[in-house]
């Protein structure tokens, strides 16, 4: 299995990037947001990858963190989801606010990734709700790769806890702090946002 692989860019447009690692040229194929997240051509980037073995070829999937790539194993262990419909969600939804999607129970927000229907999104909800959050935040936090989260998602995960902690059930403290953060937008102190999301789940 390939973990990542570390080299220059020498080729990459909106869904496969080709990275030469000493003189190989290894393609992966992405999503739209791990497109815009990577260096430009040329460049050494660190890419995070899948390899899939199927009936009709061998794909490597690419990804710019360890978060990204734990979110995406999760999502096609769903029947239904192959990892071209994966990397669709992928493409839509950062992994925080596809974990947010799912615990509040919001299946148009991930329903928006083209080729993903309502039943679909639906099926994700249901199978992943129990168990995606605290696993794929154990794996970013052992990665030591992502970037450090903004104020704003942590202040969002210390407001959810704080109503959780008074009574409310995590999807509707989710569903809440969800709805205030989009209303608030930018970098928000966690006192701010608690009080936003009681307005909207009282």
């Amino acid at each position: 299995m390939i973990e990542y692989l570390r080299g220059k860019i020498a080729d990459i447009d909106i869904n496969r990037v080709v990275i030469d690692v000493n003189g190989v040229g290894y393609v992966l194929t992405i999503s739209d947001s791990t497109a815009s997240l990577l260096p430009g051509v040329g460049e050494e980037a660190k890419i995070y990858s899948f390899l899939s073995v199927r009936e009709d070829g061998v794909t490597l999937y690419g990804f710019p963190s360890y978060d990204d790539l734990g979110i995406f194993k999760q999502l096609i262990t769903v029947s239904g989801i192959g990892p071209k419909g994966a990397l669709a969600i992928l493409s839509v939804l950062t992994p925080d606010d596809l974990r947010f999607a799912i615990l509040s129970g919001d299946s148009k927000a991930i329903a928006k990734a083209p080729g993903i229907g309502k039943r679909t999104a639906e099926r994700v909800i249901l199978d992943l709700k129990d168990r995606i959050g605290a696993e794929s935040s154990e794996n970013a936090l052992m990665s030591g790769s992502s970037p450090a989260p903004s104020v704003n998602e942590s202040s969002r995960d210390e407001a959810v806890e704080a109503l959780v902690a008074l009574g409310y059930s995590s999807a509707d403290a989710y569903r809440a702090v969800k709805e205030a953060s989009a209303a608030i937008g930018g970098d928000t102190e966690t006192d701010t946002l608690l009080k936003a999301a009681l307005k909207v789940i009282l």
